[in-house]
């Protein structure tokens, strides 16, 4: 099959996204199948073009197998309203004139959170008479509102007529979670065209390993040191402000809080530890890829933290995946949701709401202290992430996707009788029952600053699954 796929972010960046799409495509093409992802030059989220490339009208290259085309956008950092959506908009204008003189494939894809991207999308799948596929990999515009970067609105709401419009006209949609499924159902959106495959991870890349000492030593870590680490986006979903009000009440000294990642809210992060000198947090700034395993393994908690909305109850943090990847406890700060059930279902970690400090406090205390538990916590983690391999959510993906060209050359809908699927996950291709049968060394004072001062980044959701 000849897959035609859409995402605005894709490696060399680091965000949910560009991992998702880019993991899942190098199994696609492993099984035989020819990968084109339409992207932009990598830029997020500083919105300065990485060392490399260069932000042309079209470049071509191979990652992997896969045939990477980078088309020209504004590029700007994440910051403001009207700036990024000037991005999304250029993206989507660009996208779309490159995808018209690629080789016919069978079908045309694009992942969410901004729609835009899928509006070009289903442009092309239009102008080209294929079918379209949307993953919901965060319910956008509404996550928009929830982090407060918009208020209701008339633009809000043709926003909102406009993802509408991408779900009626999505032959198929892949959603990452149960909860935005029925969000979608409730709305219209007929319950047979929608796929749920829960997000997952790389097992390969993420395995247990011993603690980095020449890492963790150049970030002022010590041998003795119980890490608690945040290892991700730094946006105005994750609501981490409260981590600061947690660091600041631990009164030990042998607990040490580490952020390591970029986003809208990182500077405003160090600043306010700065403030309160605070002495038990570290701030490493956004890593390239192959480095969050070395980071990964500084830790002895993973702290996965959203801010206290309710739209973010819906939201199953990818971080999570790679954490129990890594073999690490758990420790979840959010509303109580599908993130949570899958914690406290698998016993994987712990949970405590999200706008709690001194509960987050006496978590991570009771990790330290128990360490019984958190041995068997960390067994539980690596034992359970088999269940959420990124091999198996590309197959199943995979199965959506061909279930959807199928769709379209029949010009019916399959029943959803004929939508089981017959998966294999040892590398061969899955089938359906229609196929058959810096070396700076970071104060020890831990002032919650790093050495190289990154430069603030700009407002985002962050999630994106």
């Amino acid at each position: 099959m000849r897959i035609l796929f859409l995402a605005d972010n894709f490696p060399p960046e680091r965000n949910a996204q560009a991992a998702r799409v880019y993991e899942r495509a190098c199994y696609w093409v492993k099984w035989g199948h020819a990968v084109t992802v339409i992207t932009s030059a990598p830029n997020f989220p500083e919105g300065k073009v990485f060392l490399g490339y260069r932000n042309r009208w079209r470049q071509v290259e191979n990652i992997d197998g896969i045939r990477v085309v980078r088309v020209k956008t504004l590029i700007t950092s994440n910051a403001g309203t009207t700036l990024r959506i000037l991005d999304f908009l250029s993206y989507m204008v660009t996208a779309f004139l490159a995808g018209l003189v690629e080789r016919q494939p069978d079908l045309i894809a694009a992942s969410s959170p901004q729609f835009f991207a899928a509006v070009g999308a289903w442009a092309l799948s239009a102008t080209r008479r294929l079918p379209f596929v949307l993953e919901l990999a965060d319910l956008w515009p509404e996550s928009i509102v929830a982090v407060g970067a918009m208020r209701k609105s008339f633009a809000l709401r043709w926003l909102e007529k406009l993802e509408l419009f991408l779900y009626r006209r999505a032959v198929r949609i892949v959603t990452l979670t149960t909860a935005f499924k029925q969000n979608l159902v409730r709305r219209g959106i007929p319950d047979g065209k929608i796929d749920v495959v829960i997000n997952g991870v790389d097992l390969p890349r993420y395995v247990p390993r011993a603690r980095d000492a020449a890492l963790a030593g150049s970030w002022g870590i010590l041998e003795g040191d119980f890490v608690v680490g945040y290892i991700g986006t730094h946006g105005m979903a994750h609501g981490l402000e409260g981590v600061l009000s947690t660091a600041a009440i631990i009164d030990d000294p042998e607990v040490c809080l580490v952020f390591v990642g970029a986003g809208s809210e990182r500077q405003k992060l160090i600043n306010e530890a700065r403030r309160r000198t605070l002495r038990n947090v570290v701030f490493v700034p956004a890593q390239p890829k192959e480095m969050m395993p070395a980071f990964w393994s500084l830790c002895d908690v993973a702290l996965i933290h959203l801010k206290n909305a309710p739209t973010f109850a819906t939201v199953i943090p990818s971080k999570i995946f790679e954490a129990m990847g890594m073999g690490l406890p758990i420790l979840l700060a959010a509303p109580k949701g599908e993130a949570s059930e899958i914690v406290e279902r698998e016993n994987v970690g712990l949970w405590v709401p999200s706008n709690d400090p001194p509960a987050l406090a006496n978590a991570i205390l009771l990790l330290k202290n128990d360490r019984s538990l958190r041995s068997h916590l960390a067994a539980r983690s690596r034992t359970m992430a088999a269940n959420h391999s990124r091999e198996r959510q590309a197959s199943e993906v995979l199965t959506a996707l061909r279930e959807a060209a199928a769709e379209a050359s029949l010009g019916v809908d399959v029943p959803d009788a004929r939508r089981t699927a017959t998966r294999s996950f040892s590398g061969a291709e899955p089938m359906t029952r229609r196929d058959a049968p810096h070396s700076r060394i970071a104060l020890r004072a831990r002032i919650g600053v790093e050495v190289d001062q990154a430069a603030p980044i700009a407002p985002s959701s962050g999630l994106g699954g």
